[in-house]
């Protein structure tokens, strides 16, 4: 039975995950602002290791998911654009003339790129086909505490419930580089995951049946280069 929920209140699993990662992100914020101002040489510190692991973070959880849809790949565009300049201003931090002023600017273009991420991205991947703010979310907490996404060659979801199918499946081709492919194992057709597929990820993917029935049906499903 699928998990009830009144939607776009605390009990939405999209505006829960939401609001932890804002609460990560407050948490940066906060503690580069301070440091900013008080101790520009450990923000050094701070900026080249929690802060730049981070971006790291959301790039594979977060945007990694959108960057194939069509609906959001501008927007991943311009994140990872801007994630890369904060990147390169951590860098500039150790030979910056006035480490406080970097430090502090640094700050603020944060706070700017956290905010679009926020309040443009999250809603955006809240309404793509089969993703999960949830899950992703999850990603992001397993990638900041030092682990690493699970990456299987197959995914058998012939007894995984039938909302959280998709889901899965969607987080798993998110995480494939180009060239790369997975199979997919069920016991019916999954023609409806296709039709998903093509409107979130048109011409981004491969889909080639290696069994097809009458009892286990075996997709390949790969990204293309």
């Amino acid at each position: 039975m699928p998990d009830v929920f009144i939607q776009g209140t605390g009990t939405d699993p999209a505006v829960s995950a939401a609001a932890a990662v804002r609460h990560i992100h407050d948490r940066l914020r906060g503690r580069l602002a301070s440091l900013a101002d008080h101790e520009p040489g450990i923000a050094e510190g701070f900026c080249a290791g929690e802060l730049r692991r981070h971006l790291a973070a959301a790039d594979e959880a977060l945007y990694a998911p959108a960057a194939g849809a069509p609906e959001t790949r501008l927007l991943v565009r311009a994140l990872r654009a801007a994630a890369a300049e904060i990147d390169r201003r951590i860098g500039a931090l150790g030979t910056a003339a006035d480490p406080a002023a970097a430090a502090r600017t640094l700050a603020a273009l944060l706070s700017v790129h956290f905010t679009v991420e926020e309040t443009v991205l999250l809603p955006a991947l809240a309404e793509l086909p089969g993703a999960d703010l949830g899950l992703m979310t999850a990603d992001l907490r397993t990638l900041l505490d030092g682990g690493r996404l699970d990456r299987p060659a197959e995914i058998d979801v012939r007894e995984v419930p039938r909302g959280q199918r998709h889901p899965r499946i969607f987080a798993r081709f998110s995480r494939l580089a180009p060239g790369e492919s997975f199979a997919l194992v069920n016991n019916h057709d999954p023609k409806h995951l296709r039709r998903e597929f093509e409107a979130a990820h048109p011409d981004a993917f491969s889909w080639e049946y290696e069994e097809s029935g009458p009892d286990l049906w075996r997709v390949r499903i790969g990204r293309t280069a």
